[in-house]
């Protein structure tokens, strides 16, 4: 597969739990994800175990069909860059959210090696409100 095919495979399967298997399959042991900054996941994680538990658990318990639908990639080297928008209703809100997203994408040897996230986190902290 090439580094386009396996980012595209994290978010253009059948379903959630076909995308995650897609990233748990294509992730190096020591994965770096890094939220971004002001969003309310935001950090920087080290290895699926750890992304899991304060990215997707939480993602999963606080929203209803959270997702990001993609728009366009941009594949270079040992980069691919995926613009699109996050969806989904806020469960304590009840509140839809559409915001503005980009996630950076490192490959080594056909594994991810780094996620970085940018988003309008702004839009997504006041559908939590």
């Amino acid at each position: 597969m090439t580094n386009l095919e396996i980012v595209k495979s994290t978010y253009e399967g059948k379903n959630s739990e076909e995308n995650g298997k897609a990233l748990a399959a294509h992730a190096a042991d020591n994965i770096q994800w890094t939220e971004a900054k002001g969003f309310p996941y935001g950090g920087t994680y080290t290895g699926l175990e750890e992304i899991t538990k304060n990215v997707f658990s939480r993602l999963g318990s606080e929203w209803i069909d959270y997702k990001f639908i993609p728009e366009d990639y941009v594949a270079s080297d040992d980069k691919v860059v995926a613009f699109g928008n996050y969806t989904g209703i806020n469960k304590e809100t009840n509140k839809p959210l559409s915001a503005r997203v980009t996630h950076i994408w490192h490959l080594k040897d056909g594994k991810i090696v780094k996620f970085e996230q940018f988003v309008d986190s702004k839009t997504v902290l006041d559908t939590m409100k």
